[in-house]
């Protein structure tokens, strides 16, 4: 589940790149290619929903808006013009700078910040689609029914701000990856997990591991995915390129926790405490 795009095209394209590859005098690398992430622990199948009292139709139109937007849009991941022209580019973010790329590729029609909100609707790949779009159906919903619709949508973009935001601040710290695109709904999703985590702690998780489903209490499923991303982003730290914006996923996860108590609704008519 993340952040990440196969940008193998401009491999190929990798001397002309770094020769064109500015804008009001502003240098930059060549793309390298990233790759959804994988986890190899456990693959989240479904959650107790038993006191659901709402239709969870907020969840269903962002998960329908991302699938719409990686099949007209980006032409199933190959509208490579498309994603360099709407992906997030930390150097533009940090600069409000537009990164064009040679023959005009990359030209933003919007202001390179709203990026932020372009970039959570596209991915790279159906495997990084299918991905988050699994999590977001599972853990989604619980969320929308105890925040009620628009303060659930309120909280995914909120908490996709800021991961995207701790991405680009990372990015920048450390001083490398300024100019590979970021995409993908991975950090809201993240922010929904860490939400889901701190209001859902012991809700039942059907997981399959290996080649078993079993259910395991939430806090295991989601302690054993941040724990994977905190580790990850620390052995990341000195290799190049990556593939993965494990800054994002953290910061959105840790965003969604001590953001989430803002969004509850206090009660919930039908609801079981």
């Amino acid at each position: 589940m993340l952040d990440g795009v196969d940008l193998s095209f401009y491999k190929s394209n990798y001397k002309s790149a770094n020769k064109h590859c500015f804008k009001k005098a502003m240098h930059c690398k060549a793309v390298l290619p990233y790759l959804p992430a994988k986890s190899l622990i456990m693959i989240p199948i479904s959650d107790n929903n038993a006191d659901r009292v709402r239709t969870p139709y907020v969840n269903y139109i962002l998960i329908a808006l991302n699938i719409f937007v990686f099949v007209y849009y980006q032409h199933l991941g190959t509208n490579n013009a498309f994603l360099m022209s709407f992906a997030t580019i930390p150097q533009e973010i940090l600069t409000g700078n537009d990164v064009v790329y040679e023959g005009r590729m990359g030209v933003t029609p919007i202001p390179v910040h709203l990026t932020i909100f372009t970039a959570m609707f596209m991915h790279g790949g159906l495997a990084h689609l299918g991905g988050n779009m699994l999590y977001m159906w599972i853990f989604g919903d619980n969320l929308e029914n105890k925040m009620g619709h628009l303060k659930y949508l309120g909280f995914y973009l909120l908490t996709g701000v800021i991961a995207t935001l701790c991405h680009v601040m990372a990015s920048s710290i450390i001083g490398k990856d300024l100019l590979i695109p970021s995409l993908g709904a991975s950090g809201a999703i993240s922010g929904v997990l860490g939400g889901y985590l701190l209001m859902f702690p012991k809700n039942q998780v059907r997981v399959l591991v290996i080649a078993f489903f079993i259910r395991v209490p939430a806090f295991i499923t989601l302690g054993l995915w941040i724990a994977l991303q905190l580790f990850s982003g620390w052995g990341s730290l000195g290799a190049e390129g990556g593939g993965i914006a494990y800054a994002a996923h953290i910061g959105g996860f840790f965003a969604g926790m001590l953001l989430v108590k803002f969004f509850v609704q206090r009660e919930v008519a039908g609801y079981r405490q």
